[in-house]
């Protein structure tokens, strides 16, 4: 009969501290990687706070990007700036995954500013989407029907139903504290109608949206090659029409989808979700704000001119709010 010897057992009766040291040493690496990873998620929250003050800076100062597109764009930072302010370094403090278990005043804090600026953010990403929608498919009427008024109301909208959202989740979830059972269908009818306020119906919009930008972009480049004959030049323009839709809700379904997806399951069924796959889930859908600089801001050439100019440190000297940027 063949005996197995655990060595860490020998070595533990004849020298009762080598546990001891084995716990230390586990406790020490588990700490740096912690410190590792909060100086990680440190970075990534600079990163979005200063990414999203280029463009709010570039937007209030230079007097050429005073359009209510960039407006929008505007709103989008502020949101996006926020989420790096503040859900950042509430989530690193307060996860998560452990508010669905231990849901202190602290974790209904995090939740109202993370359900409310994310909401925002999204509102503020379909409310360019039909700017985009104006500015493309009825060239003709856009500065018409998309004013500075009409551009203040859709801005005041969409921070005002993320507001309501975030505080709606918060009521939602004291009120179920005190009556129990008998608040079960209030509960699930929130959460039904947070998620599709909040991401589904915003999605559905900029789907087709996005879709009837494209075949309008596409008609409109037939129409130009049958006309001046420039194949190539169409070619390169359908392209960059495609690429430039494809990253804006590509990038956008990449991170969010799967949070709300995750987030939909766990409110409605009684599937067994890892906490880490919650946790990476919900740091994946953050990090669009950090994304949204580079793609909606970054991408155009006068925006890069703008960021230059305000790196460098022209702007403190006063004097360029004028200057042509393209």
């Amino acid at each position: 009969m063949e005996i197995t010897v655990n060595r860490t057992d020998v070595l533990t009766q004849i020298h009762p501290c080598f546990e001891i040291d084995m716990s230390k040493a586990l406790i020490r690496n588990l700490s740096e990687m912690c410190t590792l990873f909060h100086i990680f998620l440190g970075s990534l929250s600079v990163i979005t706070v200063c990414g999203n003050l280029l463009v709010i800076t570039s937007v209030i100062y230079f007097k050429q990007l005073h359009t209510p597109s960039n407006f929008l764009v505007l709103s989008l930072a502020v949101a996006d700036m926020f989420v790096g302010v503040l859900v950042f370094p509430l989530t690193m403090e307060f996860s998560f995954s452990s508010c669905l278990f231990y849901d202190d005043i602290f974790c209904k804090v995090r939740g109202t500013f993370d359900v409310s600026l994310c909401s925002s953010s999204i509102l503020n990403l379909c409310c360019i989407s039909i700017d985009r929608y104006y500015a493309v498919c009825q060239p003709l009427t856009y500065r018409a029907k998309i004013n500075d008024y009409v551009v203040v109301v859709m801005i005041l909208l969409s921070w005002g139903v993320s507001v309501i959202i975030g505080i709606s989740f918060v009521i939602v979830g004291i009120h179920q504290e005190h009556c129990a059972e008998n608040c079960f269908l209030d509960g699930i009818l929130a959460h039904i109608m947070g998620l599709i306020f909040s991401f589904y119906l915003p999605v559905i919009i900029m789907l087709c949206i996005y879709l009837k930008i494209f075949l309008v972009a596409q008609r409109q480049a037939r129409s130009i090659h049958n006309t001046t004959k420039c194949g190539a030049a169409v070619s390169k323009m359908e392209r960059k029409a495609t690429k430039t839709l494809a990253i804006v809700m590509g990038v956008f379904l990449m991170c969010w989808l799967p949070f709300f997806l995750c987030t939909t399951v766990l409110s409605f069924t009684r599937v067994y979700v890892p906490l880490l796959v919650i946790e990476l889930l919900n740091w994946l859908a953050l990090s669009n704000s950090l994304l949204n600089p580079f793609i909606y801001a970054f991408f155009y050439t006068w925006f890069r001119s703008a960021f230059r100019m305000i790196i460098t440190g022209k702007i403190i000297r006063g004097g360029f709010s004028n200057t042509n940027l393209n």
